[in-house]
């Protein structure tokens, strides 16, 4: 992408070097078994993580300092496999931007193909729905949070990025619990924040037969939406932290279950997996309707 618009201002060393970094994570993030599919690989190495992390005290310099050793290290640190805290409200984290890796894995993982309108839940930096809007197109892919702070450096990083995909996200401000109903329904709804339960607004927005990827019990959870107030599906096999999501339907995540179902002796993650059926979500181990179940509730 050379001469793209976020890229002016820059000299030709430090523009070769953001492209050789993301190259890099890109590689390694294979090595691990990750990016199988070719067109997340591509959203991967042309989407400048930089753009969307860097000013939030990761290895910030004054903004007079122009030694170029210091500059490229700064942009190595924003393509290191390593969450970056991005917003803290009273001493609370309430906003970061997840380790690449694990974010190629839930993209791989919503199983989008051309055509799907995919609802993000946490808009974060915006990196995660420009990813999205990279591998989908225009007018594919909206994003939400509470914070008008959060939502509008989103809108600002992804106009820096600048493609035309990435200027047609729309980012909304508001209780990610209550989706967005102004643009279903989705072919696809993703969490990037913690859950207690899945909220019933996401399981109306959702359409039949659709996916909804999100955290709950330090797992992710990958849910075929059956119809209104009905979704089953199994855990991915990784372990996953999120911050909790805000509002006033957010309740408390789980994080003690999720020591308890995941933690010491358990069985692979993918023997686990969440049901819900009106009022009633449970999890579940190797059968929804056999002898261990756990009821989850907000």
């Amino acid at each position: 992408m050379a001469g793209a618009a976020y890229e002016v201002g820059y000299d030709d060393r430090y523009r070769v070097a953001a492209r050789a970094l993301r190259a890099r994570m890109v590689r390694r993030i294979v090595a691990g078994g990750g990016l199988v599919d070719p067109a997340w690989r591509a959203a991967f190495a042309d989407v400048p993580r930089h753009v969307f992390v860097l000013g939030y005290g990761l290895d910030e310099l004054p903004g007079d300092d122009r030694d170029p050793r210091r500059r490229l290290r700064r942009l190595a640190s924003a393509y290191a496999d390593r969450p970056i805290a991005t917003h803290v409200v009273g001493g609370e984290l309430v906003s970061s931007s997840s380790q690449p890796s694990l974010m190629a894995l839930m993209c791989e993982a919503l199983d989008v193909v051309d055509g799907h309108r995919v609802l993000e839940i946490g808009a974060g930096t915006g990196y995660n729905a420009a990813l999205i809007a990279h591998r989908l197109g225009p007018d594919a892919v909206t994003t939400i949070d509470i914070d008008e702070e959060i939502t509008a450096a989103a809108r600002t990083h992804l106009d820096a990025y600048g493609t035309p995909a990435a200027r047609s996200v729309v980012v909304v401000t508001g209780d990610g619990a209550l989706g967005h109903a102004a643009r279903a329904p989705y072919d696809r709804i993703m969490a990037t924040c913690a859950l207690p339960v899945i909220p019933e607004a996401w399981l109306e927005q959702c359409r039949p037969g659709g996916l909804i990827l999100a955290p709950i019990a330090t797992g992710l959870v990958a849910l075929t939406v059956h119809g209104p107030g009905r979704a089953e599906g199994r855990f991915l096999h990784t372990p996953a932290f999120f911050v909790a999501l805000r509002g006033a339907a957010a309740g408390s995540a789980h994080r003690r279950l999720g020591d308890e179902l995941f933690g010491g002796w358990h069985p692979d993650r993918s023997r686990y997996g969440m049901s819900v059926d009106g009022a009633r979500q449970w999890l579940w181990l190797d059968d929804p309707h056999g002898p261990d179940t756990w009821g989850v509730s907000a």
